[in-house]
């Protein structure tokens, strides 16, 4: 009996010694695939890194580059509704002023073919007659899907690139009737072309601060500062006309 279990002892441990290695290998397995679970599983590091100097002890000072902040003048307070307003108006000044900017820069080229080409009275009204055919073609459909609000910050905008009240300019290059005629219209809806840009008063004050904005390239910010978006662009394919004076075979 004693000899029996002397040989159930060894073989018992013979069965150990044999299943050990496999229990180990499988061991090293299962770690393998806990550490490759875990690597798929990390999270992946996003976001802008930071950038750091080290000062005259050694020490890590982290930099980092923050957008302006717009802080207006003390005392400056509006209501809810005048800061909807206000809104309001920088979302029509993105719309419209760059084609003030275009406006004004065509308005030169126009001058200044006039001064060089034309000669006759009757070249000068081809030729103007010229450009409205080309400025209906290039900017009818933009200005026809533009709010009534963002068409009078186009007029205040156009007077202050240009140097002209709208009533000037309808004068100047169609006819004083022309120019009376569209005042009328603008009379029955409350408005009046002859009104000069004054960048001091009411709201030409206001637009008058977002055009130092835009012309001192901080407008990008300033415009996501109030909507959390950047600006949308207005894309105007055509910045100088094509027409030329038209004159007659000798």
């Amino acid at each position: 009996m004693r000899a029996k279990g002397i040989i159930a002892v060894l073989v018992l441990a013979a069965a150990w010694a044999a299943a050990a290695p496999r229990t180990h290998a499988q061991s090293e397995t299962a770690l393998g695939a806990l550490r490759e679970a875990q690597a798929q599983s990390r999270r992946v590091v996003r976001g802008t890194p930071m950038y750091f100097e080290l000062d005259e002890h050694g020490d890590t000072v982290f930099m980092e580059t923050l957008d302006p902040v717009w802080i207006f003048p003390k005392g400056r307070k509006m209501r809810d509704g005048d800061w909807r307003q206000y809104y309001k108006l920088v979302y029509n000044f993105n719309k419209v002023y760059p084609y003030a900017l275009v406006g004004r820069k065509m308005m030169a080229q126009v001058d200044s073919t006039i001064a060089a080409d034309v000669s006759k009275r009757s070249q000068r009204t081809r030729y103007i007659n010229d450009v409205e055919k080309e400025l209906f073609r290039l900017f009818e459909q933009d200005i026809r899907h533009m709010t009534i609000n963002q068409g009078l910050v186009l007029m205040r905008l156009v007077d202050r690139e240009c140097g002209m009240s709208a009533f000037n300019i309808i004068k100047e290059y169609e006819s004083g009737l022309a120019a009376n005629f569209w005042q009328l219209v603008a009379r029955i809806f409350s408005q009046n072309l002859k009104t000069r840009y004054d960048p001091t008063k009411g709201e030409d004050a206001k637009i008058e601060e977002l055009c130092k904005m835009w012309d001192s390239g901080q407008w990008d910010a300033f415009y996501y500062s109030i909507f959390y978006e950047h600006p949308p662009r207005v894309v105007i394919k055509q910045e100088t006309l094509e027409t030329e004076v038209r004159k007659k075979n000798p």
